[in-house]
């Protein structure tokens, strides 16, 4: 995937084993400003892999996948690359996924029923890398 990211926009991987769900997160990304998606991956493996060589800011993936799930994809990335914020996504709203995320490194637990620009670009400012919460979790209620 050819990397059309400008200066200043926040690099985004997008990570789901469910292609409709990928093109949903995919045009939420295109169409909040100051975001842009650098590459999709299927698998916490692909995602592993992409993080590696694409290096984005944000990584927006599932928890449940085949091969390697959201939570072990999401330590293996953050200790790989610190600066990176993961927010991990789950159609699970009741926060079982809550505490394993925070402690595999994510930034934020997402449900995805409550994914959108708004949510996307209101969780970056408090948790993204120029802020005083960029290494504390941002918590959604389920």
């Amino acid at each position: 995937m050819t990397d059309m990211s400008r200066v200043g926009e926040v690099r985004v991987l997008i990570v789901d084993d469910q292609a409709p769900f990928r093109e949903a997160m995919r045009m939420v990304v295109d169409v909040t400003d100051g975001f842009v998606c650098v590459g999709e991956a299927r698998t916490g493996v692909e995602a592993v892999e992409l993080a590696a060589s694409l290096r984005p800011d944000l990584v927006l993936i599932d928890v449940q996948m085949p091969v390697m799930d959201g939570l072990e994809a999401t330590q293996r990335i953050c200790r790989h690359n610190s600066a990176v914020r993961v927010f991990v996504l789950s159609t699970h709203e009741s926060g079982d996924f809550e505490g394993p995320a925070t402690a595999a490194g994510a930034a934020a637990f997402l449900p995805k029923s409550l994914f959108g620009m708004e949510v996307l670009s209101a969780t970056w400012d408090r948790v993204g890398p120029d802020t005083e919460q960029a290494h504390q979790p941002e918590r959604h209620p389920g």
